[in-house]
């Protein structure tokens, strides 16, 4: 069933419909949520009231974006709303869950144990980027969103977006290095 059919379905009185969305984005919203205010608990209230206003909204969503962009943006935008004059303490989040009940090979576990530490360098150089860029490198990387889907969900224009997507990259692989200096050291 594609994502019309379930809005279509949430719109005619079958709220229980609504948990696919939840499913499909709840992830991905908490990540973006988090980039913005710092905090995993605040990105997962953040998240839970977008859930609402996206669901009280759902008869206004036009069907020419995706709805993933129109949900973003207002994930984005409660976050930003929430956590303006706010100071948060950081926390790590991984973007990822990882299944560790999986038995693993001594190959598979080492691996795991790169794959692992990557994340937790992506997860470090990212809290020490502006947010506002690592919001940007989420939304397109993570998440694989158009420079015109984050016009849509961000509210800024194409030409900013493109210079916060090139200054974001470039911040980001100097902290990268910075960061992998500092591990060698």
């Amino acid at each position: 069933m594609n994502e019309k059919q379930q809005i279509h379905k949430v719109l005619k009185g079958d709220t229980a419909a609504f948990g696919y969305f939840v499913d499909t984005y709840q992830d991905m919203a908490i990540t973006i949520a988090f980039r913005v205010c710092g905090n995993k608990q605040d990105a997962e209230d953040i998240v839970q009231n977008a859930f609402v206003k996206a669901f009280h909204n759902l008869h206004t969503f036009r069907a020419d974006s995706k709805f993933s962009t129109w949900f973003y943006r207002i994930v984005y935008n409660t976050a930003v709303t929430e956590t303006r004059g706010n100071i948060y303490n950081t926390e790590f989040v991984d973007y990822k869950q990882i299944d560790m009940n999986d038995s693993y090979s001594d190959m598979d576990t080492m691996a795991q144990v790169e794959e692992n530490e990557r994340k937790e360098l992506i997860n470090k150089a990212m809290d020490r980027i502006p947010k506002d860029e690592a919001v940007i490198l989420t939304l397109y990387y993570l998440e694989d969103n158009s420079v015109k889907d984050i016009v849509q969900i961000t509210g800024l224009t194409d030409a900013n977006i493109k210079v916060k997507l090139h200054r974001a990259r470039k911040r980001f692989a100097d902290t990268i290095n910075l960061l992998m200096r500092h591990e060698c050291a």
